[in-house]
């Protein structure tokens, strides 16, 4: 087991409430390639997940997703011919993928923040990844292939001396030259074969977000935030072009080898072609997509350019074709994609609901949902709805601690569970009051919320951690089981991911190993069964009687479980007044018993507490001010109950 803490962070334990498949993209497609021995476009998205569809002959299929990243996929290239693909993570991961079957092979863990960007030398099998750690790493492919989980180590070169965070890479063919580009607003270009900084390019105003080589590296194309693109001359070291046809930032750049002609896309929105043949460079718009346009891909051809942008979905667009001195576009398709791969919408707005258990949700479009996340589960899609006027149905007097936070970072919902602020073990509930328990059963008990999440979110770990006893039936916790796909991250709060598996993998050997290995203490202590379960919170108040006359009269000091009902207390007064007076007859009428609730009234700040309120919702939903919680009592005389 983990300590709590690694480093100076502490761990936590995250899972996204999604379906078992999801073959569309939920977020902005950060970066997209096409292979054209098997008519195959992957690509790759803001909600981690990597995705390969078959296009051949204007037919889209959706073929599988790759899903092992926990954060942004910012890039990915083919190697090997199109047999693998790499991809550069927020995570700060690399990983390899088997491109065909869509399993990962591998992952490098030597970046320390963000990987931004990836460049591929296809002469040398070689690829240099790059991000906001400022280093650059090239990886050797055939080594990289050829790693076991006995032979598992690989060495890598490094290239130092960028002076801050790279957002952009292109290599040469020939893999000897190499590009970077950074928010320092210049080209730093390196000899990978030295392993050293040959030339520093001046020109660009602003963070520099795409680099194109040519064919044999003599040249480089580069998009600027700063709005404009560059084409360099390397061995004159030199700007020879600067295009203006966007009116914002130039996020995206494709063109062919022979750099002909270059495809820009941006902030802006606009798909621009340029004709770079002559010094004129003329521009054309091609389309204006609906949002920023963050990724481009030529097709073999040439004849359409794949886009994508911050929303979720691929188009592709026609391209101008060479008609005897200059480029036409075909009027027939102008403004129309060729092929269109639909993306899901993201949820961008969130309301936890006063049972700290319900989410509602909204997504791009307008819809409304309702997630249960201690089930880990979407309970119902109400359509577009109004979203505030959800909240407030939903709204209940009720006040149960936070004890998870959410985040919306991949465009679903994720759920993280940590000792922080939101204590995932501070909320304690009636198992009978949150539908665990049928209402009309004679027994309830209290329950964690966090206990049970973490108990079913390790389930198949713990069901098989006991070897000498046959695996445990499930549901471990005694009320539930998550979905056995839910992925689920071990990782620092903020910082780097430790592990990652799914729900139902977790009783794997492989698997059972590494757990044993991430799970943090705090975790293991709920999962295992002579674990300390989460301690009670308390809640200390005063119990008085209204004041008569303006006369204060004696307090009585308590110290409670927040959870406990109203209806407990007015049993307290009830009995503290029949020990004081044994002959009183607070508690019958003519003999019979009479229910707590209809002898004693509670009252704070003056206000009616209803029996079944608990004290954390008094403390927190009517005091709410400073100081301890004071509840004044007042007893119903027999003689007001009989008439």
């Amino acid at each position: 087991m983990t300590e709590e803490r690694v480093g100076k962070r502490k761990t936590q334990v995250s899972f996204t409430i999604r379906a078992d498949k999801e073959p569309r993209h939920h977020s902005g497609v950060s970066s997209i390639k096409y292979d054209p021995t098997t008519d195959r476009v992957h690509s790759a998205g803001r909600d981690g997940v990597i995705r390969t569809w078959s296009v051949g002959k204007g037919q889209i299929r959706f073929i599988h997703a790759m899903e092992h990243h926990t954060d942004w996929v910012n890039d990915i290239i083919l190697t090997s011919s199109g047999k693998n693909i790499m991809s550069g993570s927020n995570d700060c991961t690399v990983k390899l993928w088997n491109a065909q079957k869509g399993f990962c092979m591998s992952t490098l863990r030597t970046h320390k923040d963000y990987v931004r960007a990836l460049a591929y030398s296809k002469e040398k099998e070689m690829v240099a990844s790059a991000g906001f750690d400022r280093a650059i790493y090239l990886w050797d492919v055939n080594t990289l292939t050829a790693l076991t989980a006995t032979k598992n180590t690989v060495t890598t070169a490094a290239l130092t001396g960028s002076k801050n965070s790279i957002y952009s890479l292109a290599m040469s063919p020939d893999g000897n030259t190499l590009v970077s580009g950074s928010t320092e607003k210049v080209l730093r270009v390196w000899d990978t074969r030295r392993y050293i900084k040959t030339m520093k390019l001046k020109g660009h105003s602003d963070n520099v977000k795409a680099l194109i080589l040519n064919w044999d590296g003599s040249q480089c194309l580069s998009g600027s935030s700063d709005g404009t693109i560059k084409l360099w001359a390397l061995g004159q070291q030199q700007c020879i072009q600067t295009i203006r046809c966007h009116t914002q930032g130039v996020w995206a750049l494709a063109a062919p080898e022979s750099f002909q002609f270059v495809i820009s896309g941006g902030k802006d929105c606009r798909l621009q072609f340029t004709d770079l043949r002559n010094n004129n460079c003329h521009s054309t718009l091609i389309a204006v997509e609906s949002h920023p346009i963050l990724s481009l891909c030529l097709s073999p051809d040439l004849t359409m350019i794949w886009v994508g942008t911050t929303d979720s979905t691929i188009r592709a667009w026609p391209l101008p074709q060479m008609h005897g001195e200059g480029y036409v576009s075909d009027e027939e398709y102008a403004g129309q994609p060729l092929m269109e791969i639909e993306g899901a919408p993201a949820i961008k707005q969130y309301s936890v609901m006063s049972d700290k258990r319900h989410i509602l949700t909204k997504d791009t479009k307008g819809h409304v949902q309702l997630y249960d996340a201690l089930m880990a589960l979407k309970v119902e899609d109400l359509g577009p709805a109004d979203f505030d006027e959800e909240v407030k149905k939903r709204s209940r007097s009720i006040y149960v601690p936070s004890w998870f936070s959410v985040g919306l970072h991949t465009a679903m919902v994720t759920i993280h569970l940590a000792q922080d602020e939101n204590d995932c073990l501070g909320a304690w509930v009636s198992a009978k009051d949150v539908g665990l328990i049928p209402d009309d059963s004679d027994q309830d008990q209290k329950v964690n919320y966090g206990r049970l999440l973490l108990q079913a979110l390790f389930e198949e770990w713990k069901r098989y951690s006991v070897t000498d006893q046959p695996p445990l039936d499930p549901p471990v916790n005694g009320f539930f089981s998550i979905a056995g796909h839910t992925p689920c991250v071990i990782g620092e709060q903020g910082g780097k991911t430790m592990y990652r598996f799914l729900v139902r993998d977790a009783g794997g050997e492989a698997e059972r190993a590494c757990l044993s290995e991430a799970i943090p203490q705090w975790v293991a202590e709920q999962i295992i069964d002579d674990g300390q379960p989460p301690k009670f919170i308390k809640i200390l108040f005063f119990l008085t009687p209204h004041t008569m006359n303006g006369k204060s009269l004696k307090k009585e000091r308590l110290f409670a479980n927040d959870f406990i009902s109203m209806r407990k207390v007015m049993e307290h007064v009830l009995e503290k007044m029949e020990e004081e007076n044994p002959q009183s007859t607070t508690g019958s009428v003519s003999g019979a018993e009479v229910p707590a609730e209809e002898r004693v009234r509670l009252y704070c700040l003056d206000t009616l507490l209803k029996p079944d309120m608990d004290l954390r919702t008094v403390r927190h939903m009517l005091w709410k001010g400073p100081g301890d919680l004071v509840i004044t009592y007042s007893i119903i005389k027999p003689e007001r109950l009989s008439l």
